[in-house]
C-alpha cells in the first residue's frame, strides 16, 4: 500500500513538474522566441491605430520618410556581442560629416530599425549622426530570442562605444520606441561615458514582468502564478536571462543621465499607468509628456508638434 502510494506520489510529482515546464516552454516561444511568429500581435484591439491621428500631418510625414528613405543612404556597422553567444549584430548609420552629434534610435518589439525612419529621419534633419541598431533577435541582427531590453542595454553599450571611437567628441542621445524606450532607460542604469548626453524614452515598460502580467490577465484572463513563474523558468534556460530583474524602474533609479518620458494616456498595450512609475523613480533632471487620446506608440502621430517641440527642447538643454 505505502509503495503503491509513493509510485502514485511520484507520478502525480513528474505530471506536474512536465506540465510546469510546458506552459512555460509555450508562453516563452509565445512572447520571447525570435523565431516563432507573434500572432498576438495581428488585430490586437490594444494596437489599434487612435482615431486621433491628425490624418494631414501624418499624411505629409509619410511622404517625408519616403523622400528620405530614396535620398539618404545608410551605411552597414556590425559589432559581435560580448556575452558568450557572441552574436552578430547590425546596425544602420546615417553618418553627416563634421558634426559630433549623434543619435541612438532603438526601435520596438518585433521591428526593426528599418521601422524607424521617422525617428532617424528628424533627428538627422537636425544635424544629428543617426544609428539605428536592430535589437538581438530582430531585423539582420542574430539571435534565438527577444531580449526585452535587458541584454539589448548591453549591446547598447557597445554601439555606444563604437561611436565614441569614431568620434571621441561624440555627444550621444539614446532615443527608445516601446521596447527600445525600455531598452533606453534599462541602458540609463549602466555606468555611461560622459558623451551620453541625454535618455529619451517613448512609451516603454516599467519591467518586464510587469507588462508580461498585464499581457497574461488581458490576453489570457491567467494569473501570474504559476504561468509566469513557469516561463521564467525557461527564460532562464533558453535565453540566460530573468523576466524578474528585467526592470526599468531599478535601471533609472541608478541613472545619472537627464530623460525624457513620453506616453500616450490612451495606451492600453503598455499601461499608461507605468510612465509614472519609471517617472518617479529616475532621479534625475528630468520632464514627462502626456499625449492626450494617444494610444501605444502614437504620440507622435496625433500631437506631432507638440512631440517635436518637448523632444527638442529638452534635448537642446543638453546637446548644443
Amino acid at each position: 500500500m505505502k509503495r503503491k502510494l509513493l509510485y502514485s506520489s511520484v507520478i502525480v510529482i513528474l505530471l506536474l513538474i512536465i506540465a510546469y515546464f510546458a506552459v512555460g516552454n509555450y508562453f516563452y516561444n509565445y512572447a520571447l522566441s525570435a523565431q516563432d511568429e507573434k500572432e498576438f500581435m495581428d488585430d490586437n484591439p490594444n494596437l489599434e491605430d487612435s482615431p486621433f491621428i491628425d490624418a494631414d500631418a501624418e499624411a505629409e510625414s509619410i511622404r517625408l520618410d519616403d523622400a528620405f528613405k530614396a535620398s539618404v543612404q545608410s551605411d552597414k556597422w556590425m559589432i559581435e556581442s560580448n556575452d558568450k553567444l557572441r552574436l552578430k549584430l547590425q546596425a544602420n548609420a546615417y553618418t553627416q560629416s563634421d558634426n559630433h552629434k549623434w543619435a541612438i534610435i532603438l526601435h520596438g518589439y518585433t521591428s526593426q530599425s528599418a521601422n524607424m525612419t521617422r525617428w532617424i529621419r528628424n533627428f538627422y534633419e537636425q544635424d544629428y549622426n543617426v544609428l539605428a541598431p536592430d535589437l538581438r533577435g530582430h531585423g539582420e541582427s542574430e539571435g534565438k530570442y527577444i531580449g526585452m531590453g535587458w541584454h539589448d542595454r548591453l549591446d547598447v553599450l557597445q554601439w555606444i562605444d563604437e561611436i565614441i571611437a569614431k568620434d571621441p567628441e561624440a555627444e550621444i542621445v539614446v532615443f527608445g520606441v516601446s521596447m527600445g524606450g525600455a531598452t533606453a532607460m534599462m541602458t540609463s542604469g549602466e555606468s555611461l561615458p560622459s558623451n551620453v548626453k541625454v535618455i529619451v524614452e517613448d512609451c516603454g515598460y516599467s519591467s518586464v514582468s510587469g507588462v508580461f502580467i498585464y499581457q497574461l490577465d488581458d490576453l489570457f484572463g491567467l494569473p501570474e502564478f504559476p504561468v509566469l513563474y513557469a516561463a521564467n523558468t525557461v527564460a532562464k534556460i533558453r535565453a540566460g536571462y530573468s523576466i524578474y530583474e528585467a526592470s526599468a524602474v531599478e535601471q533609472v533609479k541608478k541613472s545619472t543621465t537627464p530623460t525624457l518620458f513620453i506616453h500616450g494616456d490612451a495606451d492600453t498595450f503598455v499601461p499608461f499607468e507605468m510612465l509614472q512609475e519609471v517617472y518617479d523613480a529616475a532621479p534625475v533632471e528630468k520632464e514627462m509628456l502626456v499625449i492626450e487620446n494617444a494610444a501605444h506608440g502614437d504620440a507622435v502621430k496625433v500631437a506631432p508638434d507638440i512631440y517635436w517641440q518637448t523632444v527638442w527642447g529638452f534635448i537642446g538643454k543638453y546637446v548644443q
